[in-house]
Formats: C-alpha cells, structure tokens, sequence
C-alpha cells in the first residue's frame, strides 16, 4: 500500500500555557521620572528683565493754538450775535422812528381841522390867528389873499356865537419823499351853537389834508380839499 505524502502546511500556533506577565510572578515596580520645573526666583528675575514693549506716544496738542482758535471762534461768535442784535435794535428804532413820524402827520392834520371850525366869541382871532400860523403854501397863500383872515373873524363874530368840533378818526393816507408831503384823510363832527348857547344840529365832514414837513421838522397844513366832493 503505497502511503501519500503529507503536504506540508501552515505551521499551528500553540496556545501558551501560562498568563501574560513576568515570569517571576511579581508585578512591574513603576518608575518615577523627575519632570524639571522653573525656578522661582529664575521666574521672577525673567518677569524683571522683560518689560512690555510700550506704545508710541500721541503726539500733544498745541495748547497755545487750541486756546487761541477756540477764542477767535468766541470771538467770532460774540460778534455775529452783537451784529444781530444791534440790527434788531437798529430796526426797532427805525420802526418807532417811523411810526412817530406817521403820528405827527396825523396829529397835524387833526389839530389843523380843530382849528378851522373850533372857536368861543371871547376867542376868535386867537383861534383864527393860530389856524393861520399852523398853514403853508396854497392853504397859506388863499388866506392871505383878499384879507381872508380877518373876513373869516368877522363872520364868527356876526353869527355870535361858538363851534366845538370833535375828530371821528383820522388816517395817514401817503407819503411823498420828494416833497416831504403826507395825504391824511380826516373824519370829523362839529356842532356850532347860537348866540343863545342853543346847539344846532351836527354837520359831518370829512377832509383831506396835505400836511408839509421841512428841513426843520415842523410840520404845516400845506393843503386841503373835501374828498369826493362833499364837505
């Protein structure tokens, strides 16, 4: 019988026949290892020697140039605020100036038409005397004409008796800067009375009166005529 070789193969690991360890039996002693530290005083002598690298300082301010800019700005500033303020002024005074003005015109033309219808029999030729000297040009001219003053005292003595007049208002038209002339319309009332002392009825008028200012400031009635043709 003939035998048939065996083939060879992977040789068998053999399981082993005792625990993982030392063979002596006894546990692996552990070994300590020495780790090196800083030393203290090194630490702090390191801390010592290295110092923090400091910033580049800012760059200071040039205190004389700020000082001197903040008080011409100040300054400035003031001035703006005393210019407005002396223009508002200024303005204020001009207005007042103005309505001053305005005012006198007015109380010109008033004081002009009181005079004209306004007089006591113990008073006429101061009351005639003082309209005339409160007149200028045409007025002026038409009541020196002809003795017109003194007609105008004989006939409010031949009526014997007196007139009141009483101003319902009064308003400044216009101006003109040429002529320094203002147009002032006139409302008033004027109630004459008889010898007796009896009162007649009431007559309204209504003027307008051309009042001239000169180079002096006095202020005249220049002229006058009834508006609208009426009295």
């Amino acid at each position: 019988m003939t035998s048939t070789p065996t083939p060879p193969g992977k040789p068998v690991r053999r399981r082993a026949s005792r625990p993982a360890g030392p063979t002596n039996g006894k546990a692996p002693e552990a070994t300590a290892v020495r780790v090196p530290t800083a030393d203290p005083v090194s630490a702090t002598a390191a801390r010592k020697v290295v110092k923090p690298v400091a910033a580049p300082s800012r760059r200071l301010a040039h205190g004389r140039l700020v000082t001197r800019v903040a008080l011409a700005c100040g300054l400035v500033a003031t001035a703006i605020v005393g210019a407005g303020v002396a223009a508002l002024i200024v303005a204020r005074n001009n207005a007042e100036e103005a309505q001053a003005r305005d005012q006198q015109f007015v109380d010109t033309a008033t004081q002009t038409v009181v005079n004209m219808f306004s007089f006591k029999p113990d008073s006429i030729d101061d009351s005639v005397n003082q309209f005339y000297d409160s007149t200028s040009g045409p007025l002026r001219d038409m009541f020196s004409q002809n003795n017109n003053v003194d007609n105008l005292k004989a006939i409010f003595r031949q009526t014997g008796g007196s007139s009141e007049t009483v101003i319902n208002g009064a308003a400044l038209e216009s101006f003109d800067d040429v002529s320094n002339n203002a147009s002032v319309l006139v409302s008033a009332r004027v109630t004459a009375s008889d010898m007796n002392g009896n009162n007649r009825p009431s007559q309204p008028y209504r003027l307008r009166i051309i009042v001239h200012e000169d180079d002096d400031g006095r202020m005249t009635a220049y002229d006058l005529n009834y508006p609208n043709g009426g009295n």
